[in-house]
């Protein structure tokens, strides 16, 4: 990891954020790259990885929800930290569903975003090379590749990470607080949103063609994985 806490990428259109931002966190122990752009921030991030990125969403080239859906299209997991002036819950889920990890509201203090990104980068999962089987459940997390009676399932990188959480916890009733401790691994002010959208995208994934549920939801608890159906096993 480069620098004492880290190399961040920050990416904003506005000068004297960019200034800003790269004086505070410079001081605070961060390498800082920065970029104007889009299109600059894809470049940067390409040639000197990041270990995490402050992105705005508002840029004229190239919006940041555009920026991490091409990064996420790369299979490129670094954390992202959205920074945007919109403040509805529609927005923040706009950007989790991007592929975004954290969504900061301008204006907002320093510390609050270093707190953030110290807790992206202290959270960030890590590249586990053991299978995981649940049933006719198979999850490979060395290769991010998932299928279930022995057909591929597509997943976004935060599903798979949702998912990975649950089949390794199969059996297990999960709270959305400890979903959202684990998998997203920081405090999101529409907590039971994130989890319930993102379970739904996992469902319509998971359960096609008649195949019985896989995630079940215990009402007033969370949510628990288990595979009751015998199903075709590989």
């Amino acid at each position: 990891m480069s620098g004492q806490r880290g190399r961040v990428l920050v990416v904003d259109d506005d000068a004297a954020i960019r200034r800003s931002l790269e004086r505070g966190l410079r001081l605070g122990g961060f390498t800082v790259d920065l970029a104007d752009g889009g299109r600059p921030a894809l470049a940067v991030a390409r040639r000197t990885p990041p270990d995490v990125i402050v992105l705005d969403i508002s840029m004229p080239d190239l919006s940041g929800i555009e920026v991490c859906r091409t990064l996420r299209d790369e299979d490129n997991d670094v954390p992202v930290l959205m920074l945007s002036a919109l403040d509805e819950t529609a927005d923040r889920i706009a950007g989790l569903q991007a592929g975004g990890d954290d969504y900061l509201v301008k204006p907002f203090a320093l510390q609050e975003l270093v707190l953030r990104l110290e807790a992206l980068l202290r959270r960030r999962p890590p590249r586990d090379s053991g299978t995981v089987r649940v049933g006719g459940l198979l999850l490979d997390p060395a290769a991010r590749e998932v299928s279930l009676d022995g057909r591929p399932v597509e997943l976004t990188r935060r599903e798979f990470e949702l998912l990975h959480f649950l089949a390794r916890n199969a059996g297990i009733v999960l709270s959305r607080d400890q979903l959202l401790d684990r998998v997203w691994g920081y405090d999101f002010e529409v907590r039971t949103d994130a989890v319930d959208t993102f379970v739904s995208y996992l469902r319509r994934k998971l359960e096609t063609s008649g195949r019985s549920r896989i995630i079940h939801t215990v009402r007033g608890v969370g949510f628990v994985l288990r595979d009751d159906d015998p199903g075709e096993r590989p």
